[in-house]
């Protein structure tokens, strides 16, 4: 099994490929923060890990007191990481569960969302569940929300269908960085909602990790 902890070390190194894509979606969620309707912003981020993302953007954000944050991560010690991280920051509307991300009640209380990160998943689990947590996006997200998302581009690419997906559940392109470095290929996306809202979060769980 993967020690998600160690695993988060290579975010220290400028070279390795997760910080390369911690920088494209701390881009990305700035400015899905900053192009959120004026008023309070709800975002939730999904196996949040240590909150790298979103703990390294809100400080210095000029919305940062807009955005009331839900992270949602099972490991004990990755969660108490983004507890701290995000304490010491003085994000005092940023809440950190320790909780499965699949099961949607645990955080449907923070939905809908205006911000909705699905990064480290859609690498770690099946086509099929990738599908799935596409098709229950729109339930959700407010309508306009936008979601941020990352996978690997290792043959067989599934990223042109996971975009396809994406359109297909009613959510626009806003972007699409796929960037390459010496040990990876990888994207990061960004979409947003288009249509209405679904009615009804999905009562199963949205994914399962394979081991």
């Amino acid at each position: 099994m993967t020690d998600w902890v160690a695993w988060h070390e290579a975010y220290d190194d400028p070279s390795s490929f997760l910080n390369v894509r911690l920088r494209h979606v701390q881009q990305r969620l700035s400015d899905a923060i900053s192009q959120a309707p004026a008023g309070p912003v709800r975002l939730v981020s999904l196996c949040a890990g240590q909150g790298r993302d979103v703990i390294g953007v809100l400080p210095a954000h000029a919305r940062r007191d807009d955005v009331h944050g839900v992270l949602v991560e099972s490991d004990p010690h990755n969660a108490g990481a983004a507890r701290r991280a995000a304490a010491q920051a003085g994000l005092g509307r940023v809440e950190v569960r320790e909780a499965d991300a699949s099961v949607v009640a645990g955080f449907a209380d923070a939905l809908p969302a205006d911000v909705l990160l699905l990064c480290g998943i859609f690498g770690n689990v099946s086509d099929e569940d990738i599908r799935f947590t596409t098709e229950a996006a729109p339930a959700m997200c407010r309508p306009g929300g936008t979601v941020i998302w990352t996978r690997h581009r290792r043959p067989p690419d599934l990223t042109p269908q996971i975009r396809a997906w994406f359109a297909a559940s009613g959510f626009d392109e806003l972007a699409f960085d796929a960037t390459d470095t010496a040990d990876r290929m990888m994207a990061v996306g960004a979409n947003r909602l288009c249509r209405p809202a679904a009615a009804g979060l999905p009562d199963r769980p949205l994914f399962t990790f394979l081991r």
